[in-house]
């Protein structure tokens, strides 16, 4: 099972919400992405690699955006949805 904290449902209506801005329909692209990523989170949470404590970054395959998780018991949460240039102190505090 995935859970997204609150914090990383804001992040990624914010970056729909800009890609959206940018070009129509670029936002809802940018969420099937988004999803499509965690699905993969889902099935092989293993796979990906510690970057900070116990949370692991996956990294969207057309956005430059990465997906930072831990896991709970028998939970993946997501605790960050942020572009990779981003400092890491943004969403290292939701640990």
């Amino acid at each position: 099972m995935v859970r997204l904290r609150p914090q990383a449902d804001a992040d990624l209506e914010e970056a729909a919400h800009w890609y959206e801005e940018q070009v129509d329909g670029l936002g809802s692209e940018f969420l099937d992405e988004s999803l499509r990523t965690i699905s993969r989170i889902s099935k092989h949470p293993a796979s990906y690699p510690l970057v900070f404590q116990n949370v692991r970054r996956a990294m969207t395959r057309r956005f430059p955006f990465c997906v930072y998780f831990i896991e709970e018991n028998d939970e993946i949460v997501v605790i960050a949805v942020m572009h990779g240039t981003r400092h890491p102190s943004r969403w290292q505090g939701r640990t």
